[in-house]
């Protein structure tokens, strides 16, 4: 026995070579073109606006009835409000402005800006094409960890990125073949922005490319309940939402490639490649510029540097720049080239 084992022995050594040379690369570079193929655009564009008519460009900014009054008018997604609203409120009592900030959605602040009512319009998404108004500039505060999370009961502690993608089209469905118990896995999505990159299409570019059995809710209350109530479901939200609806129970939160969604140098990598961009705009332009709303915004992306970057995720514009995200001007336009 041991003369063959001798005699086979450079056989092996031979394979083990092809395998580490050839196999292992082939196959990781199959599984990289597959993430890369199901992750859609993140950004759009930032030189192409939306063609409007003339008519709608010399319009002015004309408040809605409940902020006549107001030096500001504000609307922001409702992920971005509960980050920033504390921040306004203490600016406008400091610099005596009175600001109307009204909670919404990127539809909504979408809305708005275009029937020309508020100075500031916040958002979780990168800006679509069709948020890119005349006049209208856009300004990343910086970029959020998007947490996936699971029912406490459940072991599990983490998966990759390709088994995350294979949950949510549906080719995964039991947990234990993500090493844990032997449940159904009920997959919950919120897709919520279809007009926008970013957000959940870079887990799955297209609504169709998800599970039939997807179970898609309409709000964020929704998304948290369902994984607190339900044993075998999977949800995902930035950290700032799952601790500002705790009230509703505890869910735990999954490490994405061995990386927790709050650690702000894996996301600043890409090494945790799930996060949302929070963008603020302001006017350019004679009857739409409003001098007390640019000041407020520089003053949120100096203030959102100081945010404790590893309680919920956040990655700042300035640690960005240094990291080689690609700007345009305030706004965040690209990941880093690889």
């Amino acid at each position: 026995m041991k003369t063959i084992i001798d005699k086979r022995y450079p056989f092996y050594i031979t394979m083990l070579f092809i395998i580490i040379t050839f196999l292992l690369p082939a196959i990781a570079a199959r599984a990289d073109n597959l993430e890369k193929s199901l992750r859609g655009e993140t950004f759009t564009d930032p030189l192409r606006t939306f063609p409007m008519p003339e008519e709608w460009i010399k319009k002015t900014i004309k408040y809605a009835k409940d902020a006549e009054n107001a030096d500001i008018s504000i609307v922001m997604d409702q992920d971005i409000y509960h980050t920033l609203l504390p921040l306004i409120q203490k600016y406008g009592r400091d610099n005596n402005l009175k600001i109307k900030v009204k909670e919404g959605t990127c539809g909504i602040a979408a809305g708005m800006l275009a029937a020309k009512t508020v100075d500031i319009g916040g958002f979780c998404c990168p800006a679509s094409k069709e948020d890119r108004l005349p006049g209208l500039r856009f300004h990343t505060l910086g970029i959020v960890g998007k947490a996936f999370f699971i029912h406490p009961s459940n072991p599990v502690e983490n998966i990759t990125s390709i088994q995350l993608r294979e949950i949510y089209r549906g080719r995964i469905y039991r947990w234990s073949e993500v090493n844990g118990p032997n449940w159904t896995i009920k997959a919950i999505g919120r897709l919520h922005c279809q007009a926008r990159p970013g957000h959940w299409r870079q887990l799955l570019d297209k609504d169709k490319e998800f599970s039939p059995r997807l179970n898609e809710v309409g709000s964020i209350p929704d998304m948290i309940s369902q994984v607190v109530f339900n044993k075998e479901a999977i949800g995902w939200e930035v950290l700032t939402m799952v601790e500002h609806y705790r009230t509703l129970g505890r869910v735990k939160i999954l490490k994405i490639d061995g990386y927790s969604p709050n650690d702000s140098k894996a996301l600043s990598s890409l090494k945790y490649p799930f996060y949302r961009t929070y963008n603020i705009t302001t006017w350019e332009g004679k009857g739409v510029e409003n001098p007390r709303a640019e000041k407020l915004v520089e003053h949120l992306i100096k203030e959102f540097e100081k945010l404790d970057p590893d309680r919920f995720g956040f990655v700042s514009q300035s640690h960005l720049r240094k990291k080689g995200w690609r700007f345009k001007g305030d706004e965040l336009v690209g990941e880093p080239l690889k």
